[in-house]
């Protein structure tokens, strides 16, 4: 067990604040439900009777319980490893090895460590909440085999990033933070262009659509937008769940549109091109080059931080290390943000919030209407059983999309106005 000074002290209750904060969020969020989620909004009246509304109230009380208990293990955890004094004892052990061996080491460790507490609670999402809710179709070794599959493709691509910032870190002189910021905004680039193409593929098969008719409109709506096409493609999402999606990959002019089989099945041709007009309309409002130009600006502010505190000893004190070691300094500087980026939260959630609504007004722009997307939201609600009354705390700390009721709300009105 380490000593707590200021500096921990300050640190621990920041982080026990944004614990609370997040916890407490998803108490209020049930609370809410269980007092204003028994009437069924007034959108929605001709798509959902009360029987329908409870199961849709309890399959969000499942999961929030379950994020509740998950989140409390995981903070448990996280304490326990700062506290117990782990994290000096493990670079303790590390001395000897090479430093890049070394530093991949001490960040992986940990990660392994809350990877495995996670698990338990996968199982039960999948297997219980979402088996009881008909949502799930995979196997228990499809399961296993996403997994490992998810771990080697996380420990492939972590550790090349990693590997890369603290190579910088040691070789990269005074100014190594501005190499590594460069190599993680490559990297970043580097990912979307190989997504669509290679990672995805790892996880699901893609064929081209079945539905020719379909497949000829989208094109159509592609070529009226000026986008290329390198393909349209439908996503066996049926092997592992009944959700719905729909989403368009792929940086530069030529992009990717997938359609999960389960959006085909369900949902009619004018809505599915609703559905992919409003992706059409964030590249349209650069939206995805804003968030990239913003992970630009906060990676380079971060690493910039960094250069700054991993030569801070108090910091290393503070943690129990009697050593400035550069990798557990860089380790040290991710877990000092951890909290702090809690509270920077709620503005990244509200900005992708606006980029929500404004691709919904650009899909009834080119659709003339917002009657499609209005009923692909609401076909997508009930089958996603998509809560309808978050409380708006719990929205400004998790939601990116504007809630179900005021979005389509929202395309109601604009919809009355055009006519006007």
């Amino acid at each position: 067990m380490i000593a707590i000074n200021g500096f921990l002290g300050i640190y621990l209750g920041l982080y026990v604040l944004s614990a609370a904060a997040d916890l407490v969020a998803e108490i209020i969020n049930l609370r809410h439900l269980r007092n204003h989620g028994q009437k069924i909004p007034e959108i929605f009246q001709s798509e959902i009777n009360q029987t329908k509304l409870r199961k849709i109230n309890t399959y969000t009380i499942e999961k929030s319980r379950l994020n509740i208990i998950k989140g409390s293990m995981e903070h448990i955890l996280f304490l326990i490893i700062i506290l117990s004094g782990l994290l000096p004892w493990l670079e303790k052990s590390l001395w000897g090895f090479s430093f890049l061996f070394a530093g991949l080491l001490f960040f992986a460790l940990p990660g392994l460590a809350a990877g495995l507490v996670s698990i338990p609670f996968d199982y039960y999402r999948i297997f219980v909440i979402e088996e009881n809710f008909g949502f799930n179709t995979r196997t228990l070794k499809i399961w296993l085999l996403d997994m490992l599959k998810a771990s080697l493709v996380g420990l492939v691509l972590g550790g090349m990033i990693l590997s890369g910032i603290l190579i910088m870190v040691k070789y990269g002189g005074r100014i190594w933070w501005v190499w590594a910021w460069l190599i993680f905004s490559a990297f970043q680039v580097l990912v979307s262009i190989l997504y669509p193409s290679v990672i995805a593929p790892i996880f699901n098969a893609f064929t081209p659509i079945e539905d020719r008719i379909l497949a000829d409109k989208i094109q159509q709506l592609a070529a009226k937008e000026g986008l290329t096409l390198r393909g349209i493609y439908q996503m066996d999402a049926t092997r592992r769940s009944h959700h719905t999606n729909a989403y368009l990959s792929g940086l530069g002019k030529a992009k990717r549109i997938v359609l999960f089989d389960t959006l085909i099945e369900s949902h009619e041709d004018d809505e599915i091109l609703a559905v992919l007009s409003h992706e059409i309309g964030h590249l349209k409002r650069h939206h995805i080059t804003k968030q990239l130009i913003m992970i630009g600006i906060t990676s380079f502010i971060l690493l910039f931080l960094a250069s700054n505190l991993m030569s801070w000893e108090l910091m290393y004190r503070s943690f129990g290390f009697e050593t400035t070691s550069l990798y557990a300094g860089l380790f040290l500087v991710a877990m000092l943000w951890q909290p702090v980026g809690f509270f920077f939260g709620p503005l990244t959630m509200a900005l992708s919030r606006r980029h929500e609504r404004e691709a919904d007004l650009y899909s009834s722009k080119i659709q003339g209407t917002s009657v499609p997307l209005i009923k692909a939201l609401k076909k997508m609600a009930l089958d996603n059983l998509s809560n309808l009354r978050p409380h708006p705390l719990y929205v400004l700390l998790n939601y990116s999309h504007p809630p179900l009721v005021q979005r389509i709300g929202r395309l109601q009105r604009e919809d009355l106005t055009g006519l006007k």
